[in-house]
């Protein structure tokens, strides 16, 4: 009874063996058929990075990256840049302006750093490294709003900038011709970058931006140097044009935030960087390195002498733009306009290159579209538009730049490097490294918040501005009960007292326009100065 065990005629071996390669050839077809779909997908992957606009081209040489970052760094602002210096002074200016070319030169290099800090890896983005240092999502968060509020942000202010240029220079030129709109103007800047947007990456721009850094060298030039010739002005004052001690500060930090701002070209940076060629004995940092010394030492001819030169020559008579203060001769400030025309077309397109790389990149990875050239036709056309509109219905958008700025371009500039710098290698505490990047954040910590108050966040204001700001905080709709108080207070008490209280340097609203609290000239000194006060002025 039970179970018979196998004889030898009953067992045969090939039976187990023909199963045995059953499994593996099982095992062999799923390994062959995950390996395909790997090789597949990274096949894809590889497709769509070499169609992406950072990643498609790599081999860039080291000066494509100095004029790059010439062209990103060296803004219109600088003309800006003797104005700030009459609101600083001598000393302050010039320390401010050593200081931010030293700090954002650290900066920048810690950005060159870590492009490829991780062996077999590069970070081709500037979100990519935020998230290595915070994570896949919060790296995400942190970068990406405030990188876009700056790219797109620079890039609505160069299409006004852009339009205003080509107007000052049609004006110049042409002073019988009939005016044109300003609308108009951005609109023809504009038409330029609806062609150009179609260049597919940072090396198809390279002539592009080459123009643009040699620009920016030659209105710098034209700057300082007709400054120069010009001579110290008659009566040229170097003194605060404010003289309280409250516009004073506050006209400070105005300038402090202009100057800051004139270095801000970190966004791109790590952009640019991913079109340089790498290996593991030639690491891309060498040449990008290169490239940026070069860059800095453009920032310092372009930046130094206007702010220093002009300041000397117009004192605080200059105006916000140097051009301005020179006027003559004609024919040199309409060549220095077009130049800034031809200089922000160029930055236009460096700036634009990462938005359409983040564009482009989630048409394609995110909601599946096929990278043709015309998904890339139709993004790029789209956001051009957008641009354009933007800068046409907001001429004066390039104001609430500080505002912006005080959410982004401090940040990812000043002290959002440091901050991945601490995050990922944690240099011991109290080191010099550790101290030189807490220094950093807490300084632009507190830039940042300067410039998003509401006080201190714009400081372009006209002074038709004043006015009807006073006129709107003054007259309210009290004045319509002013015939009633009239009738109370009687003539010599209506015709003296209501002027002489409105009038004063820091006005409280007059009772007259409260009829129903007194009718007497006793009762407007008790609520004017108090009740005691109030009986001593009526006595």
């Amino acid at each position: 009874m039970g179970t018979q065990a196998p004889n030898d005629q009953n067992y045969n071996p090939n039976n187990c063996s023909a199963s045995d390669n059953e499994v593996k050839l099982r095992f062999v077809i799923v390994a062959s058929f995950v390996v395909v779909v790997v090789d597949t997908q990274s096949e894809k992957e590889k497709a769509i990075n070499d169609w992406l606009p950072i990643t498609s081209s790599r081999n860039a040489k080291w000066w494509y990256s100095a004029f790059h970052n010439v062209t990103a760094m060296v803004g219109a602002g600088v003309l800006s840049l003797p104005y700030a210096m009459s609101e600083l002074g001598w000393g302050p200016g010039v320390a401010v302006l050593v200081i931010s070319w030293v700090v954002t030169f650290y900066t920048l290099w810690q950005m060159v750093e870590m492009h490829e800090m991780v062996p077999g890896k590069r970070f081709d983005r500037y979100h990519e490294l935020g998230q290595h240092a915070f994570g896949e999502k919060l790296g995400l968060y942190i970068v990406v709003p405030q990188q876009l509020v700056c790219e797109v942000g620079v890039d609505i202010v160069y299409m006004v900038t852009g339009g205003k240029s080509l107007k000052k220079f049609h004006d110049l030129v042409c002073k019988d011709c009939q005016n044109i709109r300003l609308t108009f103007f951005i609109m023809i800047f504009a038409s330029v970058h609806f062609v150009l947007s179609h260049l597919p990456n940072f090396n198809s721009i390279s002539g592009v931006s080459l123009a643009a850094a040699v620009m920016s060298l030659s209105y710098s030039t034209i700057a300082w140097a007709a400054s120069l010739h010009k001579g110290v002005q008659p009566n040229v004052q170097y003194s605060y044009t404010e003289k309280s001690t409250a516009g004073k500060v506050f006209n400070f930090f105005s300038a402090l935030g202009d100057v800051a701002f004139a270095y801000a070209g970190h966004n791109v940076v790590l952009e640019i960087q991913a079109t340089i060629p790498s290996t593991p004995e030639k690491p891309s940092k060498g040449p990008m390195w290169k490239g940026v010394i070069v860059a800095y030492i453009v920032v310092a001819l372009c930046y130094f002498p206007v702010a220093l030169i002009g300041y000397w020559t117009f004192g605080n008579n200059v105006q916000d733009n140097i051009l301005i203060s020179l006027q003559k001769p004609t024919w040199l400030i309409a060549m220095a306009n077009m130049f800034v025309v031809i200089h922000v077309i160029g930055s236009y397109q460096i700036y634009a290159m990462p938005v359409f790389d983040m564009i482009e990149t989630t048409l394609v990875k995110k909601l599946n579209f096929k990278p043709t050239l015309m998904l890339r036709f139709v993004s790029r056309n789209i956001y051009v538009a957008f641009t354009m509109f933007v800068g046409i219905t907001f001429p004066f958008f390039g104001g609430l730049l500080g505002f912006f700025g005080g959410f982004a371009f401090a940040p990812t500039t000043y002290f959002l490097p440091c901050i991945i710098w601490l995050a990922i290698y944690k240099p011991r505490r109290f080191s010099l490294s550790w101290v030189t990047n807490w220094i950093d954040e807490k300084r632009a910590q507190q830039k940042a918040i300067d410039d998003w108050l509401p006080i201190t966040s714009s400081r372009n204001a006209k002074w038709w501005y004043s006015a009807f700001h006073n006129v709107t905080a003054m007259v309210g709709a009290g004045v319509l009960s002013l015939p009633y108080a009239m009738a109370a207070l009687g003539w010599p008490v209506r015709v003296f007292i209501c002027p002489r209280y409105t009038a004063r340097p820091n006005p409280t609203l007059p009772i007259c326009f409260y009829p129903s609290q007194t009718h007497t000239s006793s009762g407007i000194g008790r609520i004017r100065f108090g009740l005691d006060m109030g009986l001593v002025v009526e006595a």
